[in-house]
């Protein structure tokens, strides 16, 4: 390598990123645009135009190959004695980042590049590494505490970060509750791990919900600017940002097949033009019905009965020989403990035998008045289940809204209370009341998500 080459690869991350591309996979790195984008952002952090930097990206764009690893290498590399903690929703991803740094250092082409700078002999840890002018490299997951660690050095010129690379855990972050032990683990531990006020901290990751940790400090959550590089997988013109690795069909395709998901993890908007969960267009209403291969019963019961709270719904659903699921009847009212009762006897009495097709089961929720109706029912023969729901409404709701969107879904014209359901959907969660959304979340849930049935037994 020559002295130019070696000028280069010290001074640009993108050069430097590219040549330890080829000299560790044997191939040439396939570059885009927004390579560029993303180490322009990085290098203002290190020559200190920035010192809060969020950066979201599409998943699969590289941005923990470029903003994480190489980025701490050639970091090391200039300035050998800083230190880093790197944190990720998993520990365990995190510690094989911080290794393939290790790794790369050991690498004879970085050694070339940056040939005054060594390992540590006692770097034999996984989740962490050091060199022999006194820096560090330390990995966490975002649910852990960090003791006796900091980040950055106590001067003017660029001495380490705080790097955090995906946060959140994508099945995790419609969650409430998730979410926000992210956003506590941020204020809690990680806040108080500089070294100095302005230890630069960069988040890079791609959006999930509009209060996840990057829609938290954006809306001045931490009270804090933050320097924000946006990168969506379309461009204004709709064009793929980057067509060889993202063709605009395959983009099509996401999009087609769950537009939140597209939305948030592509757009990085999280939230969708048109807003809500369910969208309007997704409603269908059947006129005719196949042929069906079975029914079933669910019900959401209220705790109260006072005029604030929520009515206690029975829906009955079928599955059709088209793999989709069809509501045949519902009933919704407030009914006291014993009323209850008597519309689920009468309810399951009413559909039991009016049908060709089996009625399986009635399921309930097995919380508050659902558990004394469950027993109850029990005593009385109905094969009745109890429904455990082990996360939020949000969450579900997300789980179930793809199955909408596919049309796989179809709502009956001809009762008294679908109005109430379309209202609920059309303004859930923000309704006042949503007992109508919940059984249907049940039942989709129950009979086209986890539903395992061998079919052909039942024809």
């Amino acid at each position: 390598m020559t002295p130019i080459e070696i000028a280069n690869n010290r001074t640009d991350l993108l050069e430097f990123t590219k040549t330890m591309f080829k000299a560790r996979k044997g191939v040439n790195l396939k570059e885009n645009w927004h390579q560029d984008k993303i180490c322009e952002a990085l290098e203002k952090v290190v020559i200190g135009k920035t010192n809060r930097l969020i950066i979201n990206i599409p998943p699969r764009s590289g941005k923990t190959e470029i903003a994480v690893i190489n980025f701490m290498a050639w970091c090391m590399g200039n300035f050998p004695d800083s230190e880093f903690i790197h944190a990720s929703y998993s520990k365990r991803l995190a510690t094989a980042n911080t290794y393939s740094v290790r790794a790369m250092m050991q690498n004879e082409t970085y050694q070339e590049i940056f040939d005054h700078t060594k390992l540590s002999g006692d770097s034999k840890a996984k989740d962490e590494f050091r060199t022999a002018q006194g820096g560090i490299v330390y990995s966490t997951g975002a649910d852990g505490t960090i003791t006796g660690y900091g980040a950055g050095k106590m001067r003017d010129d660029f001495g380490g970060a705080i790097i955090i690379d995906d946060p959140h855990k994508a099945g995790e972050a419609t969650s409430t509750t998730m979410r926000q032990n992210v956003i506590d683990w941020f204020g809690t531990t990680i806040e108080s791990r500089k070294n100095k006020p302005d230890t630069p901290i960069i988040i890079i990751m791609q959006r999930l919900h509009e209060q996840d940790l990057s829609g938290w400090l954006l809306q001045g959550g931490n009270h804090e600017k933050w320097d924000h590089l946006v990168i969506p997988a379309e461009t204004e013109s709709g064009d793929s940002f980057w067509a060889e690795q993202f063709p605009i069909a395959m983009l099509n395709r996401i999009k087609a097949s769950n537009s939140y998901v597209y939305a948030g993890q592509y757009l990085q908007r999280p939230t969708p033009e048109g807003g809500g969960i369910f969208k309007d267009e997704w409603i269908k209403t059947w006129i005719s019905l196949p042929k069906l291969r079975y029914r079933m019963i669910y019900a959401d019961t209220a705790q109260k009965t006072g005029e604030q709270n929520d009515y206690s719904v029975f829906q009955l659903w079928g599955m059709g020989q088209d793999d989709k699921i069809y509501l045949l009847d519902m009933e919704r009212g407030k009914w006291e403990a014993p009323q209850l009762l008597v519309r689920a006897e009468a309810f399951w009495s009413k559909h039991k035998n009016s049908d060709s097709s089996t009625l399986r089961k009635m399921k309930i929720e097995d919380k508050s008045s659902g558990t004394g109706l469950i027993q109850q029912l029990k005593q009385k023969h109905i094969p009745i289940q109890g429904i455990p729901r082990n996360k939020d409404k949000i969450s579900r709701a997300y789980d179930v809204s793809p199955q909408m969107e596919a049309g796989r879904v179809y709502l009956m014209r001809d009762n008294e209370h679908v109005s109430d359901m379309l209202n609920e959907l059309s303004t859930f969660p923000l309704a006042a009341h949503d007992d109508t959304v919940d059984p249907l979340m049940d039942a989709i849930d129950d009979m086209l998500i986890n539903n395992n049935t061998d079919f052909s037994k039942l024809l």
